[in-house]
């Protein structure tokens, strides 16, 4: 054997379609598994989904509560607010998302993934699954200290629980965003940078933190069309009662829409990559 062959890299699969969908399944339970298991070996990494929800919602309650809804009147900012920053966890862990992938790359993980007869896709797959895990963890604290400062759910517990699944559609559809830019960007810094260009419009020229009403007219506009916004006022409805068909059917319409046009770009770029 020639030192060349040494050091020649493994050929990665010619093409996915030659991967049956159970062994695409297997793989993909295989890779959530190894995730996991890091997470668990650094606890740290699960800061973000523990600690921001909790810092957040205090932070915005008891700052912005009264100039809001006036003094005194922090409880009833908690039944708007809360349901709005459900939709903004989502955002915040699927920047993580991109960072994350970006660092796999910088430290040589993705390198050994080539050298397995496993579909491109079942890396980002597995990645998505697992941040969903989190996302729902990030999501219960959200909820937990929600509860703990008056939120009061005036319509259902199924509806709480759907408020929650759209959010949850909708984090992951922002995910391949993300996935998208953590494979184009060179370090962890630009992604972060990058996502913040994104994260800070969608966030604050939304209905989360103050009612479109209170905007300028300019503003007013941009939040109609803002999916986060209709994600809040989805999340909201579904929580404190009021008209959801509308927003309800516009956020999904902007996952699949988004998922559709970023999930294949994001895999031909990571096959590309690797």
């Amino acid at each position: 054997m020639t030192t060349a062959t040494i050091g020649a890299p493994v050929a990665a699969p010619a093409g996915e379609g030659r991967i049956p969908l159970r062994s695409h399944l297997r793989h993909i339970g295989a890779l959530v598994r190894r995730n996991t298991l890091q997470i668990k070996q650094d606890p740290e990494s699960m800061f973000d989904v523990l600690a921001m929800p909790i810092i957040f919602t205090l932070m915005f309650v008891y700052v912005f509560g009264g100039a809001m809804f006036g003094p005194g009147q922090q409880e009833a900012y908690v039944n708007y607010l809360v349901p709005g920053l459900m939709a903004m966890t989502g955002l915040n862990i699927a920047m993580a998302v991109g960072s994350g992938v970006n660092e796999d790359f910088r430290k040589g993980v993705m390198d050994r993934f080539r050298t397995m007869p496993i579909a491109r896709s079942s890396v980002l797959i597995a990645k998505i699954v697992t941040e969903i895990g989190r996302l729902l963890v990030a999501v219960a604290v959200q909820l937990a200290i929600g509860f703990a400062l008056g939120l009061d759910v005036k319509t259902s517990v199924f509806h709480l629980l759907g408020a929650v699944a759209l959010s949850v559609v909708f984090g992951s559809a922002l995910m391949w965003i993300f996935i998208l830019i953590g494979l184009t960007m060179k370090t962890a810094q630009a992604v972060q940078g990058m996502g913040m260009l994104v994260l800070m419009p969608l966030q604050f020229a939304s209905s989360i933190f103050a009612k479109p009403t209170t905007m300028p007219g300019w503003l007013r506009a941009f939040t109609e069309y803002n999916p986060l916004a209709n994600l809040a006022d989805a999340s909201r409805n579904l929580v404190i009662g009021g008209p959801v068909a509308h927003s309800v059917w516009l956020t999904l319409a902007w996952s699949v829409g988004i998922t559709a046009v970023t999930a294949p770009l994001a895999v031909r770029r990571f096959r590309n990559k690797t």
